[in-house]
């Protein structure tokens, strides 16, 4: 997306929806390990799907409880992904082992 060969366009039909531009071939494949037809599936199931769904979701919360729970929604997934960042900078380990951090963290009142 950086280097401007993709981009997303909108088609305005009922319900509208994003569509994937550009030429992507060869590059694509090599970078994503995906064919064409791969990047195409994910690309719909994540911005038009997941994505869309998620403000979706968020409307009708804010919409039928007000939008003052958006600053703690938001905390908490920073919170998350930075979480996940960890944990795939971290790589590979033991179940075990990470239910022994978790309960001497607990145990600790979640100092460390």
């Amino acid at each position: 997306m950086e280097s401007r060969e993709l981009w997303v366009d909108l088609r305005s039909a009922r319900p509208s929806y994003m569509v994937l531009r550009g030429t992507y071939g060869d590059r694509v494949h090599r970078t994503f390990r995906v064919s064409r037809q791969g990047l195409r599936w994910r690309f719909q199931k994540l911005f038009n799907r997941a994505y869309v769904d998620a403000f979706e979701t968020i409307l009708f919360v804010e919409t039928t409880f007000g939008s003052q729970l958006r600053d703690h929604a938001m905390r908490i997934s920073k919170e998350r992904y930075t979480q996940r960042q960890e944990l795939i900078r971290l790589g590979f380990q033991s179940a075990d082992r990470l239910s022994n951090d978790n309960t001497a963290r607990q145990q600790d009142g979640g100092r460390q």
